[in-house]
């Protein structure tokens, strides 16, 4: 999936949100940033791994912050089905 969905899709942004509508069932895919802090980070990796929802780690938490339209920094977003 590509980061310039984000601005249009219906999604969980932050990693205790993100956490949560994945136990739920409700996330199809997860971005994730590189440069945040792996304690925040993991704990969100492992429940993609968990239920086998894939994700990238490819961009910063400005990136996905930018890409979500918000004016604060992102360590996840969770996209909805």
């Amino acid at each position: 999936m590509d980061i310039g969905h984000l601005a249009s899709a219906n999604k969980t942004i932050g990693a205790k949100q993100t956490i949560k509508a994945i136990a739920k069932g409700s996330v199809k895919f997860v971005f994730l940033s590189y440069d945040s802090d792996d304690y925040i980070v993991e704990p969100v990796r492992i429940a993609c791994v968990e239920h086998d929802i894939p994700f990238d780690d490819k961009h910063t938490m400005d990136e996905l912050g930018r890409a979500c339209h918000i004016k604060v920094r992102a360590t996840a977003v969770g996209v909805l089905r």
